[in-house]
């Protein structure tokens, strides 16, 4: 055995072995590597760093934010812009702070990378400021980081994929030092990432993308990379459109109308003109980190931001994410769509409009009550009383018809008012379907003039005072208020017809109105500009808010006794004069009603999954329908101070402003 070994290995050599066995654990450290690498999946296959780098930045983004024309606190552009992480990391001003059992206890200022490296959801990064209390601390402080250099526009990028999922995805994470939307919190966290039919960087840069995905909010929305009436693009670069503040990213400069549901925020996001490009630099980072690598502020599970209740909480960072560990089968739930805001207006007041502003005031009124619960549950128990006091302290009825000149209580006044539509809605319901082809034609109006002004400045500019003001002039804006005066004077027409025992006929109602034309319009454009000069004056503001008043019955006074606009508004004033109050109440009730009943109505139907359009139309609609009402009820009041002041004058017939002096006695 052992000549028939030698023969087979003449000459083994002393090292014969130790190369053998070389050999073989070689082999054993290859089998071992490629079975880690095929357990990762295809993204993990590290292809040359050259071309990981070629392929995220054929297709980094090019970004179109809302420019800023008033620096450096209108929350209406975008203040912010994505940025390194550097302009907190080492931050002197910012601190790492440990909140355990709402025990706070700060570990570290100027905490760096490596600092922060695998800590957990217990971490918070303090920024300098208060969310809520102080927002344009963080505009000024990000001011003056990017005049020092210190925040260069950056996205950091990471190629991945899914376990079980053949392709890879490549991500662009965008960090921004503070979220400026409803929610107000430090630091924020939006991105998007391009999906490729693929398994390395190499095949991918051959192949191309095939889907591209935008991240909003806690969802996103897709799109195929090839829909060009969707995606723009510039060469293989996609263009996107983070929205002002909130930075969710869109497809499109437009407002959109988020609603909360598929993972979108709550709040319209605007991204409409004017607007900046950026270019950020794609920064590859990681596909799995350790605190071993450049980037160990990737392992950190902590908030980019300081605590804080509800929404305003510091955000923690992409590892954190579901698209972070499943890009592909997060992507699968991502939206087809966002719903943009209808222009509104056409037909009326648009209920999606009115959605922004509500869903704003009513986050502000959360912000402010997460500072000062105490006091704000005091204001809304004061505001709730105040409401319920008139529908509990009135009468409801009698009801009575059959003289519209009468005293009324506000209940019976109501009541009265929707009795008298109710039964003559051939007449008021035309009536107040003129206001949609009213502002329909004022609309094309103004799209006429604003075609013919062009780029024209037409917004008169002066000063009071050192103080800049500028009033700006729309058609829509001039007209429509007035047309809405004259729609609201047929009403008033057609109950003073009804009052006198005439014919009460749409036709007839118009007739009288345009009679008292010229008188209707003018006294509306006196009354506003003699309100607005007292109103700038600023010392003039308690007496314009009396006078407004006042004048409240000045369209019955023209339309019932033909007055002139000089005795129409004294008219009124003596009517109002000893029931200033009451006038002020119920008036201010009708106008609340007509403004707000449409878009409420709207507010709730979005909820409910309508058309945006379809519901901008029913809010037109109720408000139109709502402007007889009103003027039938503003009428019923007008009726109640005249027989008011009618049983003053009968229960006191030789009342005198001013007593006589008693005549001296004589000798």
């Amino acid at each position: 055995m052992r000549a028939s070994s030698r023969s087979a290995d003449p000459d083994p050599g002393p090292n014969r072995g130790g190369r053998a066995r070389l050999a073989c654990w070689a082999c054993a450290a290859l089998v071992v590597a490629a079975a880690l690498l095929a357990g990762q999946g295809p993204s993990t296959a590290r292809a040359a760093p050259g071309v990981e780098q070629e392929l995220v930045d054929r297709y980094a983004p090019i970004l179109r934010l809302r420019a800023q024309e008033d620096p450096p606190c209108d929350t209406t552009e975008e203040q912010y812009q994505p940025t390194s992480v550097d302009t907190v990391l080492g931050n002197p001003r910012v601190r790492l702070v440990l909140v355990h059992k709402r025990k706070k206890r700060v570990i570290k200022s100027a905490p760096t990378a490596a600092d922060i490296a695998d800590l957990d959801s217990d971490y918070y990064l303090n920024l300098p400021g208060d969310p809520v209390e102080s927002e344009c601390v963080y505009s000024r402080d990000f001011a003056a980081l990017k005049r020092d250099g210190m925040a260069h526009a950056v996205t950091y990028t990471r190629i991945a994929g899914e376990a079980g999922v053949r392709g890879l995805v490549v991500q662009y994470w965008f960090f921004y030092y503070f979220n400026q939307f409803n929610d107000l919190h430090e630091g924020d966290w939006e991105g998007m990432q391009v999906a490729f039919h693929a398994s390395t960087s190499a095949e991918a840069l051959a192949r191309g993308p095939y889907e591209i995905v935008l991240f909003q909010h806690a969802g996103g929305e897709t799109a195929d990379w090839d829909d060009d009436n969707k995606l723009e693009r510039q060469g293989t670069h996609p263009i996107v459109y983070p929205a002002a503040g909130s930075h969710a990213t869109f497809y499109d400069d437009a407002i959109f109308l988020e609603t909360g549901s598929g993972g979108s925020g709550l709040g319209c996001d605007n991204t409409t003109e004017p607007l900046r490009t950026l270019r950020p630099r794609a920064v590859l980072v990681p596909t799995n980190p350790s605190r071993r690598d450049p980037f160990p502020w990737l392992t950190y599970s902590g908030h980019w931001g300081q605590r804080d209740r509800g929404f305003n909480n510091g955000p923690s960072g992409p590892n954190t994410k579901t698209v972070w560990r499943e890009p592909f089968t997060w992507m699968d739930g991502a939206r087809l769509a966002s719903p943009t805001l209808p222009s509104g207006g056409f037909l009326g007041p648009g209920a999606t409009q009115a959605f922004c502003g509500a869903v704003a005031a009513v986050s502000a009124f959360i912000n402010v009550q997460s500072r000062s619960p105490t006091g704000v549950l005091l204001i809304l128990a004061i505001v709730g009383v105040l409401l319920l006091l008139p529908v509990v302290l009135t009468r409801w009825s009698p009801i009575d018809l059959t003289r519209l000149r009468q005293p009324r209580r506000f209940g019976q006044l109501i009541r009265s008012a929707r009795q008298l539509y109710g039964r003559r809605w051939r007449t008021f319901v035309p009536i107040g379907l003129c206001a949609p082809l009213a502002i329909g034609a004022i609309e094309g109006l103004q799209a006429l003039y604003t075609e013919a002004a062009g780029q024209r400045n037409v917004n008169p500019e002066f000063s009071i005072g050192g103080a800049h003001l500028e009033f700006s002039f729309t058609v829509a804006g001039t007209l429509q208020p007035l047309a809405l005066t004259v729609i609201a004077a047929a009403a008033v027409a057609a109950v003073a017809a009804i009052d006198r025992g005439q014919r009460a006929g749409f036709v007839e109602a118009w007739k009288v109105t345009f009679g008292r034309f010229w008188r209707l319009v003018l006294a509306r454009l006196f009354i506003t500009a003699a309100l607005l000069g007292l109103f700038i004056t600023i010392i003039g503001i308690p007496f314009a808010i009396w006078k407004f008043v006042e004048w409240q019955l000045v369209q019955q006074e023209i339309v019932f006794e033909d007055k002139s606009i000089r005795e129409a508004m004294r008219g009124s004033s003596r009517l109002v004069r000893h029931h200033w109050l009451r006038t002020l109440l119920i008036a201010g009730f009708l106008s609340v009603l007509n403004a707000a009943v449409g878009p409420v109505l709207g507010f709730f139907l979005i909820f409910a999954n309508f058309s945006l359009v379809a519901v901008d139309l029913v809010s037109a609609l109720v408000y139109a329908l709502l402007i007889p009402y009103v003027a039938i009820a503003r009428t019923l009041l007008y009726f109640d101070l005249a027989a008011r002041r009618a049983e003053r004058e009968a229960a006191s017939p030789h009342r005198r402003w001013f007593r006589s002096r008693p005549s001296p006695q004589v000798g």
